[in-house]
């Protein structure tokens, strides 16, 4: 093999890894801010073509080639079906769906005892139901082509959402998969936690994985929760505190 077949080589093998997503279009709620937004920079940086949905207008508002927002509350199926079409309209398909919008609610006290049910409704809502609410949308678009990617992030119950529509809609060629982020440093939490090292995960680190599986490097992926946590699940939380403390 000369020199000249070896640079050729390299530069498509370059090609793929740069444009991990070229063609593709996405709509990412939530992708404004935080993981979102980390999501969306790094789709357009992989040659994908991405609309925001988001109910952040102040941060959102944003138009161009590649990038187009729209205002998006998630629980409400009229701006979903909005953020849907505005996809298809501009960019003529839909290949991703990244439910990725997501709240805390008031977890100054966690208790079950003070629980209050509109801040809980409030969060089931934007979490579950949200999630549901793209991926059925999303669906519709998809199912006539055949081919597809479905994201979710945030709530512990998407878990068994995932599996049911992995199973349901995987007879359509749509994957389902979730990523599951240990805390990472968003602006929320940020809020939330105060002061955080450096070291802990960032909102690129969760976009990497949801390039993946939005990319056809992933075709044969579906039904995944992907935990992303630096393998802090496997390990013991209570002696990591005890060693910390002794370091």
């Amino acid at each position: 093999m000369g020199i000249h077949s070896c640079m050729v080589i390299a530069i498509k093998v370059k090609k793929i890894y740069v444009f991990r997503l070229e063609g593709k279009v996405a709509v990412i709620t939530g992708g404004a801010s935080g993981i979102g937004e980390a999501a969306t920079r790094l789709f357009t940086k992989h040659g994908a073509k991405v609309v925001v949905a988001d109910v952040r207008d102040d941060l959102g508002s944003c138009s161009n080639n590649t990038i187009s927002f729209t205002h998006c509350d998630v629980t409400n199926e009229n701006d979903m079906e909005n953020a849907i079409n505005r996809a298809v309209s501009r960019y003529g398909k839909l290949d991703i769906m990244f439910s990725n919008a997501g709240i805390t609610g008031n977890i100054k006290d966690p208790s079950i005892l003070a629980t209050d049910y509109n801040n809980f409704k409030n969060v089931f809502d934007v979490n579950v139901y949200g999630a549901l609410l793209g991926a059925k949308i999303a669906a519709k678009t998809m199912i006539p082509t055949k081919k597809g990617s479905i994201l979710f992030t945030s709530s512990v119950a998407v878990v068994g959402l995932t599996n049911h529509l992995a199973v349901e809609l995987g007879k359509y060629g749509i994957r389902v998969n979730r990523i599951s982020p240990y805390t990472v440093a968003t602006p929320l939490v940020r809020e939330i936690l105060g002061k955080m090292d450096k070291e802990k995960l960032e909102p690129e680190d969760i976009a990497e994985a949801a390039v993946y599986l939005g990319s056809d490097e992933s075709k044969y992926v579906s039904g995944v929760n992907l935990v992303i946590d630096g393998g802090y699940s496997k390990t013991n939380p209570f002696a990591s505190i005890v060693m910390q403390n002794y370091i």
